[in-house]
């Protein structure tokens, strides 16, 4: 069995006793579920500030004693609430079938570069890995989070570094891509236009897989000229798993509605994510968590009632992250479960 938690201090402190706040959350929370069999399996880290935080973290107990025991991904995205630092914890009773990396470049390889030449040389460091492995991009990569500083600016470089490495390995609308989500966000590096995670399961076919659609909702997102499945479902040995991509208030024929309403494109993108979940067998009632992206953090208060009052029972956070489209006030992706 997998659980999923969000952590947060509640101190309004600095840093440091943030830190050490959440440092007793989670121990706190990981012996309880060592006492239900279960272990701490990935952890993802929501940070305010990664240029005047990240040395620090990464410094702390609660990072050195117990998150990097496990695979984990630190991304600059400000918890909306003003939290300054959110955790997104999986725990599990199964080892990982999984195995999940957080690339990131260095000062050194971004230097001179741009969007495009940053996403090409993260993808090309993942392929090469998964050649040593006797692995393939189509078959064994699930799921990739694309962070890019300065969306507005630079999100036109990442996609078409993505549709080019896909177009080398095969990957095209007559055969699948593979669900992401692409949005703002920031590494320690601040040079770095680009970061990447990537999620890859050894041990599966493509068989394995069905792709989530749903085509009366919302449209393939080849016609914008953007190369990822809106959903992917994954039928293992003991469990099925639904990775639902970033997703947006956007109706079938390709088009962003309710404008300059967070309240509806609220509402209509969680339409949308029911409907992808109903394409493979799934309810919103088998949603795991929620990660929810705001353009403005003024939006928090208004989004985060409509989640406590509907989904009360699903944990979320909610951070600032710019989407790909300007127009696009909100994103959400999430993780199902059978």
């Amino acid at each position: 069995m997998d659980n999923y938690i969000i952590l947060k201090p509640l101190s309004k402190e600095n840093f440091d006793k943030r830190l050490v706040e959440l440092e007793t959350q989670v121990r706190d929370y990981l012996d309880a579920e060592g006492r239900e069999g279960r272990a701490l399996q990935w952890c993802k880290i929501f940070l305010s500030d990664a240029q005047n935080q990240y040395t620090q973290f990464i410094e702390s107990e609660l990072y050195q004693d117990i998150l990097s025991v496990e695979a984990s991904t630190i991304v600059e995205q400000a918890p909306a609430d003003g939290s300054k630092i959110a955790l997104l914890i999986k725990t599990s009773t199964e080892p990982a079938p999984y195995i999940f990396q957080s690339m990131r470049l260095t000062e050194g390889e971004t230097r001179g570069t741009n969007s495009y030449l940053q996403t090409m040389m993260l993808f090309e460091k993942y392929a090469r890995w998964l050649k040593e492995q006797h692995l393939r991009l189509d078959t064994h990569c699930v799921r990739t989070w694309i962070y890019v500083n300065d969306i507005d600016n630079n999100y036109a470089g990442a996609v078409k570094a993505r549709n080019d490495i896909f177009r080398q390995h095969g990957l095209t609308i007559d055969t699948h891509f593979i669900a992401s989500t692409g949005i703002g966000g920031a590494s320690q590096i601040q040079s770095a236009q680009v970061a990447i995670d990537f999620l890859t399961y050894p041990r599966i076919e493509e068989s394995d897989k069905t792709y989530l659609k749903a085509l009366d909702h919302l449209n393939p997102t080849h016609e914008y000229g953007v190369a990822f499945e809106r959903g992917t479902k994954l039928s293992l040995a003991d469990k099925t798993v639904f990775y639902i991509s970033g997703t947006a208030s956007i109706d079938r024929h390709g088009h962003v509605i309710y404008l300059r309403d967070i309240g509806r494109q609220t509402k209509r993108l969680l339409e949308n994510i029911g409907a992808l979940l109903k394409d493979g067998g799934a309810t919103m009632q088998d949603i795991r968590y929620f990660i929810v992206y705001l353009r403005d953090t003024s939006d928090y208060e208004q989004v985060e009632a409509f989640m406590q009052q509907n989904y009360p029972d699903i944990p979320h956070v909610i951070v600032r992250a710019k989407v790909c489209r300007p127009e696009w006030l909100v994103e959400m992706e999430c993780i199902a479960q059978q």
